[in-house]
């Protein structure tokens, strides 16, 4: 299956995770999750591109569909990036991205100044 096609999958599959209510999104990461080896920065980043490039919702102003998608299109290689979802308050905005090495995965600085609400970190294997 070549890698547009994974990531168009995994670009479905996150559009029905995210109707979830937060608890079981968070169940759902965790279970995608299960049994991987963390993700390296280098292919978080590779995934990440990818369902960028497949997807505008996810491309622009999607990142929690971002988020669950590149998830699951690293999971498909065995690996699992860590997964976080936050906010800031002034002014108040939400975000999801997900984060390899403990660093997150193209995005800004400002990611640093969320607080996290959820998340899922990969334990080192």
């Amino acid at each position: 299956m070549t890698n547009r096609l994974s990531a168009r999958i995994a670009v479905g599959v996150a559009r029905l995770a995210i109707l979830l209510p937060p608890p079981q999104l968070l169940r759902f990461v965790e279970l995608v999750s299960r049994g991987a080896r963390p993700a390296d920065p280098a292919i978080a980043a590779e995934a990440r591109d990818v369902v960028c490039a497949v997807s505008r919702r996810c491309a622009g102003q999607g990142c929690l569909q971002r988020s669950v998608a590149v998830v699951l299109l690293c999971r498909a290689r065995g690996v699992a990036p860590d997964w976080c979802t936050g906010f800031l308050t002034r002014p108040f905005t939400a975000h999801a991205w997900v984060e390899a090495d403990g660093r997150p995965v193209g995005e800004k600085e400002q990611v640093s100044e969320y607080v996290v609400v959820q998340a899922h970190r990969v334990p080192a294997r």
